[in-house]
């Protein structure tokens, strides 16, 4: 309760803001610049875990709000490795007053524009945790406290919220993804509900499998699946250009 009484006014309404958005109304990156208005950081970053063939799974950023080194945006982190990669082994938030003065001294990547005090919680989906949410204070700011960390974890589970939602919205408007994953699931002798999260690159997997196997059974060769594939390259292509003209 007294970590309650010394929330800003300002940081209550910003909250009640995020929790009254529904997850269709917005993007990952609306969820970021929310975090960061709600505890009054510089800078906010969202780190998700993804699948990388037989190699370990990795963070990397896929929304942020202010500015962040340029090393930060391009890391790779595995569990255990930094600050981010502490949380997401241990599971627990942090809370870094000031990182010249503690034992993370040492992974300090601040730019100009920012202070020396950080939060980070971990983003959790059906007891899983599936990445990390990262705030940092202004430069001359005051450094955080319990109510700022404990706000970022009410953050992070919204997180967690959303993105569960967003995932099932998602399959239940593919026909397709709803059958692969169902043939999935059957097929594993330790199945995972259909409807249950699971990490993009995964489902990414299993789409691409179920993709083969019909196109296989449906008696199309190995030229016309291959060409079936240059096709999908073909339109990620084209979805690139486009990206790149669009100001």
């Amino acid at each position: 309760m007294q970590a309650a009484a010394s929330i800003p006014l300002t940081r209550l309404q910003a909250l009640q803001q995020a929790l009254a958005q529904r997850p269709e109304q917005e993007s990952l990156q609306d969820r970021v610049v929310l975090a960061a208005g709600v505890i009054g950081a510089a800078s906010c970053s969202v780190m998700l875990v993804e699948e990388r063939g037989d190699a370990e799974p990795c963070m990397s950023i896929h929304a942020h709000h202010g500015p962040l080194p340029s090393a930060a945006l391009q890391a790779a982190i595995r569990r255990g490795e930094g600050i981010s990669g502490r949380v997401l082994a241990s599971g627990n938030a942090l809370l870094v007053a000031d990182i010249r003065q503690s034992e993370f001294a040492s992974f300090a990547r601040r730019g100009a524009e920012l202070g020396c005090s950080l939060v980070c919680a971990p983003i959790l989906v059906e007891g899983r945790i599936v990445g990390v949410i990262n705030a940092a204070n202004g430069k001359d700011a005051a450094a955080f406290d319990e109510a700022a960390l404990c706000l970022l974890q009410l953050m992070a589970s919204g997180l967690g919220s959303y993105l569960q939602v967003r995932y099932l919205r998602h399959l239940l408007e593919s026909r397709f993804a709803q059958l692969a994953l169902l043939q999935e699931t059957q097929a594993d002798p330790a199945p995972t509900p259909v409807l249950a999260y699971r990490n993009p690159e995964q489902v990414a997997k299993i789409l691409a499998r179920s993709f083969f196997r019909e196109m296989h059974r449906a008696g199309f060769g190995s030229a016309q699946i291959l060409s079936a594939a240059s096709e999908l390259i073909g339109q990620l292509n084209r979805d690139i250009q486009q990206d790149q003209r669009t100001p």
